[in-house]
């Protein structure tokens, strides 16, 4: 399938500035969990462990690893998007319809990120190169990122503060 050309695609920096930004707000909202839950040596048990799968207990393994799963697949469905990619105009849609991804289709583009991390991260690399700005993880979802932000940049200044009074 070509560009469309009335559609504006979300590009790889779009993109790394909002899962960034999620990761952020991911954090800031799970850290505080783990310190009630385990206390501060959770953080030093975390950074002496040198096993890839360890887990510090069951409420660890729950909030690093099923929680973000569960709320990425569920942001993209019911708002489509995520927090990050929210705050940087952008909407996770199925590619045909153009309507925010189901869940099957949503939980298929989750697990996909693992495909696309696995080599190097090549997989979100594509972005920066595909015509459509798709991941390795789009392609396999049928899935686009838009950016449906306004664009005031080309606008005048007299334009944009005509309603201010």
């Amino acid at each position: 399938m070509t560009p469309q050309p009335d559609i504006a695609y979300a590009g790889f920096w779009r993109r790394l500035t909002a899962f960034i930004l999620d990761s952020f707000l991911f954090g800031a909202g799970i850290t505080p969990l783990l310190v009630i839950l385990y206390g501060r040596n959770y953080f030093y048990w975390h950074e002496q462990n040198t096993d890839l799968f360890a887990f510090y207990g069951v409420a660890d393994s729950l909030l690093t690893l099923v929680l973000p799963l569960v709320l990425i697949i569920t942001f993209w469905v019911k708002l489509g998007a995520t927090p990050g990619k929210l705050l940087m105009d952008c909407q996770v849609v199925d590619a045909a319809t153009l309507q925010p991804p189901g869940w099957k289709q949503a939980t298929l583009r989750c697990f996909a990120y693992a495909i696309s991390a696995v080599l190097l991260y090549l997989g979100f690399l594509w972005i920066a190169f595909d015509k459509r700005k798709q991941g390795l993880h789009d392609k396999l979802a049928k899935t686009l990122v838009l950016h449906r932000g306004d664009d005031y940049a080309n606008d005048s200044l007299a334009k944009l503060t005509a309603h201010i009074k």
